[in-house]
């Protein structure tokens, strides 16, 4: 932890020396709850950091090149609020870390950034990938980030929005070997947003690979806001699944949400190995910056499956409280 102290020390340093030439911002969220969970094994409680969102500190950078053209940066590393330590040990910057252009033809980003998938998951989840309903409890996001990425988005004024990426597998000898290659169309205009995803990740030989398509989207009625999604995932071994979700939240008003949703697995390899989830949650806006959080979901297998559990067949009830600061 002293070299991490000493590093953030020296970026704190040169950040503030770079101000006078760019917009430099140091940012963070400090997310602290109680969490009780019984995945098969017992009961679990104690306190935990990031439900709602992973404590973090943050910096990002611009500078404006002129007709347009912007350099920008983003270095974010995760921590356990609870105990201070790193959130991955031995990575100072495991959230993201890229260095991008951005200009009318959108940004191109270099380094470790969001997957297609996780970085749409506020259009098809209520929960936003967060809390106790987090869609990724279920479905196959194939991670949340990928190193060694070239990333390019873009967002045109008539509401269509995309992505592209290609990670870099980077083993000796191979170009395919722990490759990953996605993209994401999707619209966003007014009350309703969609998107469809696709991710297709190598094996460590290059010789096979996951695949998962998934479409999904919700509509802003004001104080009800439904969403549904559907992934196909496909590829390694016997990987042939269906992952399903609706939900709803109520915007009760600018500050209080209830959240709501029922989630399915169904594996059509083999029979028994499905799953279901059913998950509420409520979340009240105490400022602009920080609000109180709760959030409740019960995860049950089928007998030959384990998501989430210690043993197959088991279900998993989970339940936090807690509060979230953004700085």
């Amino acid at each position: 932890m002293k070299k991490s102290i000493l590093a953030f020390a020296a970026l704190a340093t040169v950040t503030g020396a770079a101000c006078a030439q760019s917009s430099v911002t140091i940012y963070g969220v400090v997310d602290m709850g109680l969490k009780v969970e019984n995945a098969g094994s017992g009961t679990y409680l104690g306190m935990d950091s990031g439900n709602q969102s992973g404590s973090r500190v943050g910096f990002k950078g611009t500078e404006d090149l002129g007709g347009g053209l912007k350099a920008n940066f983003v270095l974010e590393a995760g921590f356990n609020a609870d105990t201070g330590a790193q959130s991955t040990a031995g990575v100072l910057f495991n959230r993201q870390s890229y260095v991008s252009l951005s200009g009318g033809f959108g940004e191109v980003k270099l380094g470790r950034t969001q997957t297609v998938v996780y970085s749409n998951a506020a259009v098809f989840d209520p929960f936003g990938d967060t809390l106790a309903g987090d869609s990724a409890r279920i479905f196959n996001y194939g991670g949340s980030r990928t190193d060694n990425t070239v990333n390019y988005s873009f967002a045109a004024q008539n509401g269509i929005n995309g992505q592209a990426a290609y990670s870099f597998g980077e083993v000796a000898g191979s170009t395919s070997a722990n490759r990953t290659v996605a993209g994401a169309i999707g619209y966003a205009a007014g009350p309703v947003a969609v998107v469809l995803t696709h991710q297709n990740t190598k094996n460590a030989t290059g010789t096979d690979a996951a695949k998962t398509t998934l479409l999904g989207g919700n509509y802003n009625f004001g104080l009800l806001q439904p969403f549904v999604a559907y992934a196909i995932n496909k590829g390694v071994g016997t990987l042939d699944t269906r992952d399903a979700l609706v939900g709803l939240n109520i915007n009760l008003s600018a500050a209080d949400v209830i959240m709501t949703s029922v989630m399915h697995k169904y594996d059509k390899f083999a029979a028994h190995r499905d799953a279901t989830q059913i998950a509420l949650g409520y979340s009240h806006m105490l400022s602009k910056r920080t609000n109180l959080y709760t959030s409740w979901s019960r995860l049950s297998n089928n007998y030959n499956i384990n998501y989430r559990v210690t043993r197959n067949g088991a279900a998993d009830n989970l339940f936090n409280v807690g509060i979230r600061h953004k700085f």
